[in-house]
C-alpha cells in the first residue's frame, strides 16, 4: 500500500470551531534551495583557535603587506660624528663597517667523555671599525688626528675619540645608533690609483676602540 500524505495545517478559526471545510487550499510551493555556502564560510570544525584550515588559508590570502617608509632600512643614509661637538660631525663617508662584537670563547674537554665539550666565554673583542671615503683635504679634523697619531711619531699622546653611528630614514631621523669608545686611528691607507678608472680617489681609516653599544 502507499502511505497516505498528511494532511496541511488547518486555519487557526477553522480548528477552533472544529469545523472541516470542503476544499482545503493547498500549501504554497517550497522556495528553492540555495547553494551551499563555500568551505571557508562554513561552520569551523576544529582547526587551530576553533578556526577551519581552510578559513585560515582564506584570511591569509587576503593579507597584504604594510610597507613603511622606515622599513627595511636602507643602507647609503647615514652619518658619522666624532667627539661630542657639533663640528666634529663628518658625513662624507663611502663606507663604514666593522660594527660587530664577538665573544672569545674557550673549549674544554671534558675528562672521560668524548661525546661532548665545555665551551666557555673569555672576553668581547671588536673587529677594527673601517672608515672609506674620498681623500679629504689637510682642513678636516679626521685627518689631523689620523697624522698626530700615525705620522707624528708618538710625539704627542694618542688622543681616544669618541665615535657615533647613525643609520637615517628618509628625514634624516636616526633609526639606529652606535657609540664605539675610545676609538684611535691604527691605519691610514690610500688605495691604489690606476689610469684605467674614472673613480675617486679613495683612502680608508681603520680605528681600534675598547667598545660598542648600540644606542637606538
Amino acid at each position: 500500500m502507499l502511505p497516505i500524505p498528511p494532511a496541511p495545517p488547518l486555519p487557526a478559526a477553522r480548528a477552533a470551531s472544529g469545523a472541516v471545510p470542503a476544499s482545503v487550499p493547498r500549501a504554497p510551493p517550497l522556495p528553492p534551495r540555495t547553494a551551499s555556502p563555500p568551505p571557508a564560510a562554513r561552520a569551523p570544525v576544529g582547526g587551530l583557535g576553533g578556526i577551519s584550515p581552510l578559513a585560515l588559508q582564506a584570511a591569509k590570502a587576503n593579507l597584504r603587506p604594510i610597507a613603511g617608509p622606515t622599513y627595511p632600512p636602507t643602507a647609503f643614509h647615514f652619518v658619522l660624528t666624532f667627539g661630542t661637538q657639533s663640528r666634529d660631525a663628518d658625513g662624507a663617508f663611502h663606507e663604514v663597517s666593522g660594527i660587530g662584537p664577538e665573544v672569545e670563547t674557550e673549549t674544554v674537554l671534558e675528562g672521560g667523555l668524548n661525546g661532548f665539550s665545555h665551551v666557555l666565554p673569555k672576553s668581547i673583542r671588536h673587529p677594527r671599525l673601517v672608515l672609506k671615503r674620498g681623500i679629504a683635504g689637510k682642513a678636516s679634523r679626521l685627518v689631523r688626528w689620523c697624522q698626530d697619531v700615525l705620522d707624528g711619531g708618538f710625539v704627542k699622546p694618542i688622543v681616544p675619540q669618541l665615535v657615533h653611528i647613525y643609520l637615517l630614514d628618509h628625514e634624516a631621523n636616526p633609526l639606529r645608533g652606535w657609540s664605539v669608545e675610545n676609538a684611535w686611528p691604527v691605519k691610514w691607507e690610500t688605495e691604489g690609483f690606476h689610469a684605467m678608472r674614472n673613480q675617486v680617489a679613495m683612502e680608508k681609516i681603520e680605528l681600534a676602540y675598547a667598545r660598542s653599544n648600540r644606542i637606538c
